[in-house]
């Protein structure tokens, strides 16, 4: 059971941040679309978020076992 469960904790954490990318990205793309005005602060707070995001997807790794199925 204990196995299980931290394969679904992961795989919950995985897919936050994997949405939060997705829509960090889409934010910056609309962005772009619409206006370049504040260009520096904008730019350099949604990239940094994004980094910040890809640093956290990067720490959590790899799955611990493997999924079933």
């Amino acid at each position: 059971m204990g196995v299980e469960r931290a394969v679904i904790r992961w795989y919950l954490q995985r897919q936050i941040i994997l949405n939060e990318i997705a829509q960090l990205e889409a934010q910056g793309l609309a962005s772009q679309e619409v206006v370049h005005q504040s260009h520096d602060t904008a730019g350099k707070s949604g990239s940094d978020l994004l980094a910040k995001a890809q640093e956290r997807l990067d720490t959590l790794g790899p799955c611990p076992k493997q999924m079933m199925g």
